[in-house]
């Protein structure tokens, strides 16, 4: 009698007018009888309402029941497992708990949904939804995964969380400081090009630049012709179909397609320079800057072209040489029939229609469209001059300007 008087407390907290009771033809005089008897009044109003069901007051949910009480009793007890777990919603009780994070849900439903979280399930369903829910508040950039919109906002932050124990290198990332470890301090490059020489911390790295080799480009544009050699090389050019540029510096307001891009501009304002010569106190704001200075040391150059025995010191010089013998020019200018071999030549190329200067001097407010350009004036401010003759103290600020001074010597 207990559990009968709290389950019709329970159903009373949602229930207003049921409605009134329903003859049934065929139903036998001893049913009617028990129908009438008093003690089972209230249950009968349960389970035979009229069409509109059982209405609640508390909130504006129904819960339909059978047209006719001589059907199936199983549909009575569903209907009363709707209304039970309807009632758990306003009682605030949560039967079902996570056992990995304390999570409490009303329904056992909501329980295996979240569950997915834990096994990965989630993450794996949005490669087919194609859902990125996730999205920046700075620049727009959307992702699928929590984790990944957090590494995004470093970006932004600035925030270099893993720390080199052996030096004052820090990474937005655990595996960019796995590979600076890798690279840099144990010297272990263990993946190696049986065609040129190259060798790479990781095996992934390898598997790209083999393509340089083999001329394999297997990701495909579907709005062009274009292909590439790697995916994220793809996702660059898609951006110039549809004009994105979710990357925005929070200083000036510069905004581009791709997100090295933007890591590099921000140095022009930070003034960082986070890669250092193990050799000499020279440090660059690039990684390619310092390669290319490193080769003073070294002079070293390990890849060769197999056309003319061109040798260079990295392999993205060989690989962009290689276009001399082959005429592919892949970057195309989408205002004009201009194609460029370097997409840095395209880039400079494209500021002809667009008038942009990004690159701005500090002391004195001069632009420009190009950074070396800038590198070059500003050592009008810092009275620097890095190109040194070998035959007298001569020095220059620009290139040129020492291979004019060289030309006296050859003369003499």
């Amino acid at each position: 009698m207990e559990d009968s008087s709290r389950e019709h407390s329970s159903v009373e907290l949602c229930v207003g007018h049921p409605g009134k009771e329903m003859d049934h033809p065929g139903q036998s005089e001893n049913e009617s009888d028990h129908t009438e008897n008093p003690g089972k009044e209230s249950n009968s109003r349960e389970t035979q309402t009229t069409d509109m069901g059982l209405q609640q007051e508390t909130c504006d949910v129904n819960f339909p029941q059978p047209d006719n009480t001589s059907t199936s009793q199983v549909l009575v007890q569903e209907s009363r497992g709707n209304v039970e777990r309807h009632v758990v919603k306003h009682m605030g009780e949560k039967p079902y708990r996570c056992g990995e994070c304390g999570y409490r849900s009303v329904q056992k439903s909501d329980l295996t949904k979240h569950m997915r979280i834990h096994t990965g399930l989630n993450k794996h369903l949005t490669k087919h939804t194609g859902e990125k829910p996730y999205m920046c508040g700075e620049c727009g950039f959307r992702t699928t995964h929590k984790e990944s919109l957090f590494r995004h906002m470093r970006t932004h932050t600035g925030e270099k969380p893993y720390k080199c124990d052996q030096c004052d290198y820090s990474a937005a990332r655990k595996s960019t400081l796995d590979n600076h470890t890798v690279a840099k301090h144990s010297g272990e490059k263990p993946y190696m090009c049986g065609e040129c020489g190259y060798r790479t911390v990781e095996k992934s790295t390898l598997s790209r630049h083999m393509r340089i080799h083999t001329g394999e480009k297997p990701y495909k544009c579907d709005q062009c012709d274009y292909s590439a050699t790697e995916k994220s090389s793809l996702v660059k050019h898609i951006r110039k179909h549809t004009g994105e540029k979710p990357y925005m510096c929070g200083e000036c307001g510069f905004r581009t397609a791709m997100k090295c891009n933007l890591s590099v501009h921000i140095r022009s304002h930070t003034g960082e320079k986070p890669y250092k010569c193990d050799q000499c106190e020279y440090s660059a704001a690039h990684k390619s800057t310092l390669d290319q200075h490193l080769e003073k040391h070294t002079g070293q150059k390990p890849f060769m072209c197999g056309e003319c025995g061109y040798r260079a010191a990295q392999w993205q010089h060989l690989y962009r040489h290689m276009r001399t013998h082959t005429g592919e020019k892949p970057y195309k200018c989408e205002q004009c029939d201009y194609s460029a071999a370097q997409k840095g030549h395209l880039d400079r190329h494209l500021m002809k229609h667009t008038g942009e200067k990004p690159f701005m001097c500090d002391e004195c407010g001069y632009r420009t469209a190009r950074k070396s350009t800038l590198i070059r004036h500003m050592r009008s401010h810092s009275g620097e001059k890095p190109h040194k003759c070998d035959q007298c103290d001569f020095s220059a600020a620009q290139k040129h300007h020492l291979i004019n001074h060289q030309t006296r010597h050859s003369s003499e």
